[in-house]
């Protein structure tokens, strides 16, 4: 982990790390096949990153594969926190906490099937939203006593349904038939979790 500075007081922290290397570099190796196309004319021209045009030829510019190549895995964090106040690696700490509340909100939006609400007034305003984070932090939870996502908690506890039948003046409740993986979540999330 490197630390820059430049001139407003600014701080970058740059952090490596494998998984993202990896990452880029299947990403770099696409961009490098679109480009080869584009230069051999069997693709056309997008918005392709590393492309070169010459006087005479369209071709794969390879400085800056290279380049790219070369900072693969790198990520650099920008703030405005002095060193003192917080170190390098509490810079990405923080960064990789903003990340986990925007990946809630993603959650919120495709898992729990939230969608927009227009509201006008102030209590239905707040109501709504206590309701939208209650679910989130349910979800949070059930997640972290699972172990599982919430998608995969909500396909397999979906189905389970029970039946209230009336007959004869009496009514009769069917439970429904729990699959083992539905019953091992169920006991994690009764039991708190690993």
């Amino acid at each position: 982990m490197g630390v820059g500075k430049n001139a407003r007081d600014r701080r970058v922290v740059y952090q490596w790390s494998f998984k993202r290397y990896q990452h880029d570099n299947r990403a770099i190796n696409k961009m490098v096949e679109r480009a080869e196309k584009v230069a051999d004319g069997s693709r056309p021209l997008k918005k392709d990153r590393f492309v070169r045009f010459t006087d005479t030829a369209t071709e794969v510019d390879w400085a800056l594969v290279e380049r790219a190549r070369y900072l693969a895995g790198l990520k650099g964090y920008v703030t405005n926190i002095p060193q003192a106040t917080m170190s390098g690696g509490q810079v990405v700490a923080a960064y990789h906490d903003l990340y986990q509340v925007e990946r809630s909100f993603r959650m919120a939006k495709s898992d729990l099937a939230a969608r927009p609400m227009f509201h006008r007034l102030r209590d239905s305003i707040e109501a709504h939203l206590t309701i939208v984070f209650a679910a989130l932090a349910v979800s949070r939870e059930a997640q972290a006593r699972t172990g599982l996502s919430i998608k995969k908690i909500l396909q397999t506890l979906r189905p389970l349904r029970s039946a209230t039948i009336s007959l004869g003046g009496q009514q009769v409740t069917a439970p429904p038939q729990i699959p083992d993986d539905a019953q091992r979540i169920l006991d994690d999330l009764a039991a708190g979790g690993h």
